[in-house]
């Protein structure tokens, strides 16, 4: 049976999963529950501490976007989904409900690995639902300044990304077919990082108060003080699980290819805002009967066990 992202049915986990952490900004401890959903659900959260009230992680429901993707409905905030949302896209998961008992995900390792890890272990289940794609159909650009975005008709999932930050990480570049099912072993155990000169700066802004050595990569003036690093480039493929988790709001994966340069979450979901508003940009594009019959005939539970290959 064919999994992951270019499965051509739509998935779910296989059972309930449990994390536990703090929030990177909030620092505050916060439990989250996964559960499997029915197919065409999507991605819901759910907030236990405010009886259960519901978002759906969709692109009209976008809050702040400055160091972190969060959602809003009717005032209430959930904040810091986009390793969670990565993961999910990146592994081919369609639809769960997300219970959480506070306002942020927690940040556990600063990647997105262990929810690799653990959708690995638990399994990914197949459902009886064709998965839907947005298929580009001609481009798509936000620019602003020397910072730019752009989504471009093509075949798979493909991003090309490119940063430039101040001394030590510099200029990097990366690129990633996400129909070859390499995410787990090339993005997701990219952690986040941020400079030790700006610490007080951004504590001082109410942020990274649950930020550590042990979820961060922390970069002092001759690089890393807690490493080795996973990646050589890890900087930018940790950008690149960064936008996968935005685009995720657009609702489906996106069919075609993005290009990044110096973009954030900000610029992120702006494409995503352009691509829901220009509706003539873009088209649904079904899978083929034949092709999801011939999966259709071995509807089970994957237990895609497989070594985590952090560091590869």
């Amino acid at each position: 049976m064919n999994l992951g992202q270019t499965a051509h049915l739509e998935q779910t986990i296989a059972g309930p999963l449990e994390f536990t952490g703090v929030g990177l900004h909030s620092g505050a401890p916060v439990t989250m529950r996964l559960l499997s959903a029915p197919a065409g659900s999507g991605i819901v959260f759910r907030r236990t501490d405010l009886d259960n009230f519901e978002i759906p992680a969709t692109g009209r429901n976008v809050a702040k976007v400055s160091y972190a993707t969060s959602l809003m409905r009717q005032g209430v905030l959930i904040s810091t989904t986009e390793h969670l949302l990565s993961a999910l896209i990146g592994m081919g998961v369609d639809n769960v409900i997300v219970e959480i008992d506070n306002l942020e995900l927690p940040i556990l390792d600063g990647s997105a690995m262990p929810y690799v890890e653990a959708f690995r272990e638990a399994g990914i289940k197949t459902q009886r639902r064709k998965r839907e794609s947005i298929k580009v159909l001609r481009p798509l650009e936000v620019r602003e300044g020397d910072k730019f975005i752009g989504v471009y008709p093509g075949s798979g999932y493909r991003i090309q990304y490119r940063i430039d930050f101040p001394s030590p990480i510099g200029r990097q570049e990366t690129s990633i077919d996400l129909a070859a099912e390499t995410y787990g072993t090339f993005i997701a155990p990219a952690r986040t990082f941020g400079y030790k000169a700006d610490e007080k700066k951004l504590r001082d802004m109410g942020l990274i108060r649950g930020a550590s050595s042990e979820n961060a990569i922390v970069l002092g003036p001759n690089g890393p003080e807690n490493g080795p690093l996973r990646f050589s480039d890890e900087y930018v493929r940790h950008k690149v699980l960064d936008l996968i988790g935005d685009l995720a709001l657009a609702g489906r994966r996106i069919e075609g290819l993005v290009v990044a340069e110096r973009a954030g979450h900000a610029m992120h979901t702006a494409l995503v805002a352009r691509l829901m508003k220009d509706r003539s940009a873009w088209e649904l594009a079904h899978v083929p009967a034949e092709a999801a019959e011939a999966e259709d005939e071995s509807l089970t539970v994957a237990a895609m066990r497989r070594p985590a290959l952090i560091g590869a």
